[in-house]
């Protein structure tokens, strides 16, 4: 059977290991879903997909064995816009009846100008508007003594690892992003709730808690940090209660705000992952300007001092853009001087490119994209560098790892160091029979590549 159409790994979680429920009974009505984009539209289709389970719709991996399709599409970029078109294209070619969710969706004009027979299109985390179009296309046919609903509900990702979304939207005003124009302002879930998800999903075999958020240091502003049922709104606070559960406490997009450095000492305390995915995107002061982001790289460079000092072990994540309009080469070298102090552990870039509705569009001297291009391979030159300096270093060390795939090849793992599909794995290719996909073991470390380890298994 063909398999619906997956978003490459490096831009989210690989849905080929996903916890797709294969239980439909004869006549039950079936929907597929395609889910592009970043791990908060993954929790999106999660959530669509339990709801639809538990009005007793079959989930399909297979277009021809659905009913209707149901695509999550990602609006950041031009380029995610265009894969998402192809997304619906190619469902409407396999499958016909074809339903339309996620960010693209805030622009339904311009889903229906170039597929005017998609069945309807919906917003972004319009779950409401997403089960009437599903009904209104495919009925549902409940049958209560069958369809008992999953106590954690419908997983795209492996089932020991989850991502745990503590709030939407954004109220930083950024220009090259239209992002608080599709999801809006920043709107917190209750503290309480989300500990009670974390919870179940603990009680279910998930290992490891990746905490996603499009701003997750303004977490519960909008609450005004407001304690309800014991758990206070705070992400302090917040990932405390977390970190008490037992599992792995991974934080993601967390913005450099002062009160960060009350996170490190729970890093350094172990109830936290000392792992920080900090979305720096520049280092010169006037680019960041121009991106209308805070403009203290300086200031950042002592924060990250500072957190390197309560907490030595940390490892911290960032994306840059390069290219933006009016990056000179001297801001761009800056950029290069500035990563060689700061020396992230593990760091992505984007070239700049025009988004329809972002205010960047407007500024004047764009970059070529041929000078894009080249300090795009520049910047990653330098990072790749950096990475396989600080990998080399753990040659020798005892680290304790998550085993996320076993083949007959080895055991594909991650150390606290790596988030899943965006970062490294750790390698184990003797001695790996009895490991399974979530337990977390102790390995030597006795090689290192540009990204990746190998190691062995300690007995």
């Amino acid at each position: 059977m063909r398999r619906m159409q997956q978003n490459p790994p490096e831009l989210r979680p690989d849905l080929a290991r996903a916890r797709v429920p294969d239980d439909r009974r004869d006549g039950q009505p079936t929907i597929g879903m395609v889910s592009l984009g970043c791990p908060k539209a993954l929790v999106d289709s999660e959530r669509i997909l339990t709801r639809l389970r538990a009005e007793g719709y079959a989930i399909s991996a297979d277009y021809h064995g659905a009913d209707a399709v149901v695509v999550n599409t990602c609006g950041f970029l031009d380029s995610a816009k265009a894969e998402s078109l192809d997304a619906i294209g190619e469902a409407l070619r396999e499958n016909g009846r074809v339903i339309v969710t996620g960010c693209l969706g805030a622009e339904p004009d311009y889903i229906t100008g170039a597929h005017p027979k998609v069945l309807a299109v919906t917003g972004p985390h319009q779950y409401e508007q997403v089960l009437d179009a599903v009904h209104a296309a495919v009925p549902p046919q409940p049958d209560p003594f069958i369809d008992l609903l999953p106590a954690s509900g419908v997983s795209l990702t492996p089932r020991h690892y989850s991502y745990l979304k503590i709030s939407e939207g954004c109220n930083h005003k950024c220009k090259f992003c239209i992002i608080p124009d599709m999801r809006g302002r920043l709107v917190s879930r209750p503290a309480h709730a989300v500990v009670r998800e974390a919870e179940r999903l603990v009680q279910a075999g998930v290992r490891e808690l990746l905490v996603i958020s499009q701003d997750t240091s303004a977490y519960g502003l909008d609450l005004k940090h407001a304690t309800d049922r014991g758990h206070r709104a705070h992400i302090t606070d917040l990932a405390r209660d977390l970190g008490s559960l037992g599992a792995w406490v991974r934080l993601h997009y967390v913005y450099p705000y002062p009160h960060v450095r009350d996170l490190i000492p729970l890093m350094a305390d172990g109830l936290v992952l000392p792992y920080l995915d900090i979305p720096f995107q520049h280092a010169h002061p006037g680019v960041l300007r121009r991106m209308a982001r805070p403009a203290a790289a300086a200031k950042t460079l002592d924060e990250i001092a500072a957190w390197r000092y309560i907490c030595p072990d940390i490892t911290l994540r960032s994306t840059f853009i390069v290219g933006y309009p009016g990056e000179t080469e001297a801001e761009f070298q800056t950029l290069l001087d500035w990563l060689d102090e700061a020396q992230l552990d593990r760091v992505g870039a984007f070239q700049y490119e025009n988004v329809k509705g972002a205010r960047a569009n407007d500024l004047p001297d764009h970059v070529p994209a041929e000078v894009k291009q080249d300090r795009f391979a520049r910047f990653m030159e330098k990072a790749q560098a950096i990475s396989a300096a600080k990998l080399e270093a753990k040659v020798g060390q005892r680290i304790q790892v998550i085993v996320d795939e076993v083949d007959e090849r080895g055991a594909t793992c991650r150390t606290k160091a790596d988030a899943p599909e965006i970062d490294g794995n750790l390698f184990i290719d003797e001695g790996f029979d009895a490991l399974s996909p979530g337990d977390i073991v102790t390995v030597t470390v006795d090689e290192a590549g540009d990204y990746d380890l190998w190691g062995t298994l300690e007995r």
